[in-house]
């Protein structure tokens, strides 16, 4: 009688563990279009929000002025969006996607300004955790 009160006792326990241990909640995955939203918004309306989160640790970003590439790294990035924080950019911003497919994607982002156009080429990937921005290539014309 006391080893079946045992068995009875284990086996609710382990009913009781499997139901209380419920399936933790996983991240929402960043989409594609959440991505490049993101980026644009915090380039040309200083709204930074998620812009951490979408830009990829390894990221890379160049810059043609002139015959010269400056380049820098998602860190120098952020310091840059936060210094820039709320700063609205006097441009008209369009995004052309230029190619597409299930693991990576590059979009055209045209940030229209008075005298001149600044065009960042946007390469992300499909990560683990979503789309996630890899690579920024930008030149003035």
């Amino acid at each position: 009688m006391k080893t079946l009160k045992s068995l009875f006792l284990g086996l609710a326990l382990l009913v009781v563990t499997n139901v209380v241990k419920a399936d933790e909640p996983t991240a929402a995955v960043i989409t594609r279009n959440q991505a490049i939203t993101t980026y644009v918004n915090a380039m040309t309306m200083g709204n930074n929000a998620g812009l951490n989160e979408v830009v990829d640790q390894s990221a890379k970003f160049s810059i043609l002025r002139g015959k010269n590439v400056i380049s820098f790294d998602k860190a120098e990035l952020m310091k840059f969006a936060n210094q820039n924080q709320n700063v609205k950019q006097a441009c008209t911003t369009t995004t052309t996607e230029i190619e597409s497919n299930a693991d990576m994607s590059v979009v055209k982002v045209d940030m229209k300004f008075e005298n001149f156009t600044r065009t960042n080429y946007v390469t992300m990937a499909n990560t683990e955790s979503g789309w996630k921005i890899t690579n920024v290539y930008s030149v003035f014309k």
